[in-house]
């Protein structure tokens, strides 16, 4: 490929729904939650083909620099260092600021599961070609339950066979409006992985969110080399509004288009979606890493951590072992897991 594609990895993110073993610099991107390999470095593993992908461009905090260097390996990554966050719009803006104006970057969550990489790269084909057209392309997700959980994308006009026109985005809705959606058809789930042209949304970016964009691009430019890395300058960078991607730019702009795509997605989200992607093998559908002991149990989570861990008659329970904190919840209540992170990480009077 004469202009190979350029990966943006984003890597903030502090991962609380998944405390205690997602928290501080052991952020949930880089936990082996499906597999043996850290989400980050599966991230890195999904973008590593010569003939379709340039070296990738790695954003995160300083409090991960360090973390991103150890699991990146040999792999030759440009990093990029945002001095505090600012959400996915001003972290967004710093990759665009650096890049070609043609230069095509593909956008994507560093702690997101793709299970059929062979479909995710057929994706990114379909929307490198509408990017190359001037579309900001986003990606969806075939939708296989009414999950409430997600933001969801309607499906407009047809562009060729590549992909809709985004009729318009839905923010996550209650069960009722999603059995309508998940009926009528038409409708994906938003995984907040993008593609674009540099240029198309530079410009996207100073018609709709200017200040968050001139902030990126004057921090960019008075930022210092450490090493490979690049640290945006802290001043200017804290100007930029805090804004997601979604509310910044593509729920405002005219031509924006998704590429649905069935891909075995998950944004692994909470303990109850770590469970359910794992694979069992006791015949009585538990997860178990670590040191465990069960008997009359079933459908449980337990991750040890170097302690020893013992369940009689529980179903459908998770027990997460982390140093001294450990957290025991109905799996159904996986979404509450952030008042407990709250409560145990606040500092002590």
């Amino acid at each position: 490929m004469s202009n190979p594609i350029q990966p943006v990895i984003l890597c903030g993110g502090a991962g609380t729904r998944l405390w205690p073993q997602s928290r501080g610099l052991r952020a949930k991107q880089f936990l082996p939650l499906a597999g043996a390999n850290s989400l980050f470095a599966q991230t890195l593993a999904r973008v590593d083909d010569d003939s379709r992908f340039d070296q990738p461009v790695i954003l995160c905090g300083a409090q991960h620099l360090a973390m991103v260097r150890e699991q990146m390996g040999d792999r030759q990554c440009r990093l990029l260092v945002e001095p505090m966050p600012r959400n996915t719009a001003a972290a967004i803006a710093l990759a665009v600021a650096g890049a070609d104006p043609d230069r095509l970057l593909l956008v994507m969550p560093s702690d997101h599961v793709i299970a059929d990489v062979a479909a995710f790269h057929a994706a990114v084909d379909k929307a490198a070609e509408l990017a190359r057209a001037d579309w900001l392309v986003t990606f969806g997700i075939a939708a296989d339950r009414p999950d409430t959980g997600f933001g969801y994308i309607e499906s407009g006009d047809a562009l060729g066979t590549q992909g809709f026109a985004v009729e318009r985005f839905i923010e996550k809705p209650p069960l009722a409006e999603a059995e309508r959606m998940l009926a009528a058809g038409g409708y994906s789930w938003n995984a907040g992985i993008f593609l674009f042209r540099a240029g198309r949304m530079r410009e996207a970016m100073l018609a709709h969110c200017r200040q968050i964009y001139l902030a990126a691009e004057r921090a960019l430019a008075a930022g210092r080399e450490e090493g490979e890395a690049l640290v945006a300058d802290a001043r200017d960078f804290e100007a930029a509004p805090s804004i997601s991607i979604d509310y910044a730019v593509m729920e405002k702009d005219e031509r924006v288009a998704v590429v649905p795509v069935a891909m075995g997605w998950s944004d692994l989200g909470s303990w109850h979606a770590v469970h359910s992607l794992a694979e069992t093998d006791d015949g009585a559908g538990n997860v178990v890493d670590g040191d465990a002991f069960l008997h009359d149990s079933r459908g449980n989570l337990v991750r040890a951590d170097g302690k020893r861990v013992a369940l009689i008659g529980m179903e459908n329970v998770a027990v997460i072992v982390d140093g001294d904190d450990i957290l025991v919840m109905p799996l159904e209540r996986s979404q509450d897991v952030r008042l407990a992170a709250q409560a145990r990480e606040q500092p002590a009077n």
